[in-house]
């Protein structure tokens, strides 16, 4: 585990701070959009100008109303494949930014879509600048940031070009955790800064118990453990594995519930999710009954379901950070996760959370059922856990942007005379 260092403080910029775009390709409660509202909040409360930009619907808005400055970009209608979504997302986030660009000299991008856009832009109005004026180096430089949280396993070449392009054409990148820096490293020969996520600690432990008892009752908990999974059901988020697991534990006597909360995803796993399903039956598994597909729920919602559970499964095949894992953390709720290495960078291994290999049904169901069984393991892990996930504030990660915003500052500020 990594140590934290305390925070760094904001060096001195002269002049006003520059106005700072927080630009995201959906107003879904997936990482990337989460990680973007609470840092924009974070920013806001502390005075410095910013403004979340996104794809969407302007008359939905937001997965929950944003305390910071939002214009929402209509999204492009539903296309067929997730080729043509990506780039018409690419083009309707760049044709929506444009105008609004001036107003932002620095372009804080968080996924594939938004840091494409970005660059479009900031190359056209470089073209435009240097066409407009003799000296070039008077025009306003548009500084494009670009938060990598994790690398998507893309099998189409225009996909993975895309991506790659993403990671190589932002002026600068950040990371969430070590190991994704040095991944950018070997295998995109970029250099990353690495500036960690937060959690809300008071919102989740400020859940409401009726609340928790009554989603209990609502996946037929009331009198069964609970496991609770977040995220869906797709490959990353090791749902076959899971599954097997609940199986396993569901022989042993135990006959937990598992309730998977969220699953909107830009990319389509159908076919991934339909073979999880149909492998239920197989395990004596009965969907609605052992397997609860709780779908994308209301955000206030969320700190009564982290409270509601007897455990938090996260075995995940790859993640950037695991927001899920910090705020079941900061919700008292036992965690077992994959042994990633991000995990390791903040997790101790039977201290504040259980660690199993990846893709190992038996760790998995060992893990679970040792938190079920040991209400004294439970009890020290949501201890230790709670002292961990404290140490991560959105305050923090916010005083870190800052300080990188300032750096930039100068090159943002050449403005033409």
């Amino acid at each position: 585990m990594t140590p934290l260092v305390p925070a760094p403080s904001v060096p001195p910029v002269p002049g006003p701070p520059v106005p700072i775009g927080l630009v995201t390709y959906s107003v879904k409660p997936r990482g990337g959009a989460v990680h973007t509202v609470h840092l924009a909040e974070a920013l806001h409360a502390a005075g410095y100008p910013v403004r979340v930009i996104a794809l969407g619907d302007p008359a939905v808005g937001f997965f929950r109303p944003v305390r910071a400055p939002v214009t929402i970009i209509p999204a492009p209608p539903p296309l067929p494949t997730l080729e043509e979504r990506v780039f018409a997302s690419v083009a309707a986030l760049a044709e929506g930014l444009a105008p609004l660009a001036a107003a932002y000299p620095v372009l804080h991008t968080q996924d594939c879509i938004s840091a494409r856009a970005a660059c479009q832009v900031r190359d056209a109005s470089q073209v435009r600048d240097a066409s407009q004026v003799r000296d070039a180096a008077k025009t306003q430089a548009r500084t494009v940031l670009r938060t990598v949280h994790h690398v998507d396993d893309f099998t189409s070449p225009s996909l993975i070009e895309c991506q790659r392009q993403a990671i190589i054409e932002p002026d600068h990148i950040l990371v969430v955790s070590e190991h994704w820096r040095d991944l950018l490293s070997s295998e995109y020969g970029t250099k990353a800064q690495v500036v960690h996520n937060g959690v809300d600690t008071a919102r989740f432990q400020a859940a409401d118990l009726g609340q928790a008892k009554e989603l209990r009752r609502r996946v037929g908990a009331a009198g069964r453990p609970l496991i609770l999974s977040v995220g869906g059901i797709e490959p990353r988020k090791g749902s076959d594995t899971l599954v097997q697991a609940i199986a396993a534990l569901k022989n042993a006597g135990r006959d937990p519930v598992l309730a998977v909360v969220g699953g909107h995803s830009f990319q389509d796993y159908r076919p991934y999710r339909d073979r999880v399903l149909a492998s239920l039956p197989g395990l004596g598994l009965r969907l609605d009954d052992d397997v609860v597909l709780v779908g994308t729920v209301p955000d206030a919602e969320l700190p009564a379901w982290y409270a509601a559970a007897d455990v938090l499964a996260f075995p995940s095949t790859k993640e950037g950070w695991g927001l899920a894992v910090l705020e079941a953390m900061s919700a008292g709720l036992p965690v077992v996760a994959s042994d990633l290495p991000v995990f390791r960078e903040y997790l101790t291994a039977g201290r504040d959370a259980l660690l199993v290999p990846v893709d190992d049904p038996a760790a998995l169901t060992g893990a679970l059922a040792a938190i079920l069984d040991g209400p004294d393991l439970a009890a020290g892990l949501r201890a230790a856990a709670l002292a961990t996930a404290r140490r991560f504030t959105w305050a923090r990660s916010a005083a870190e942007h800052l300080a990188i915003y300032a750096s930039l500052a100068p090159a943002s500020r050449r403005i033409t005379e």
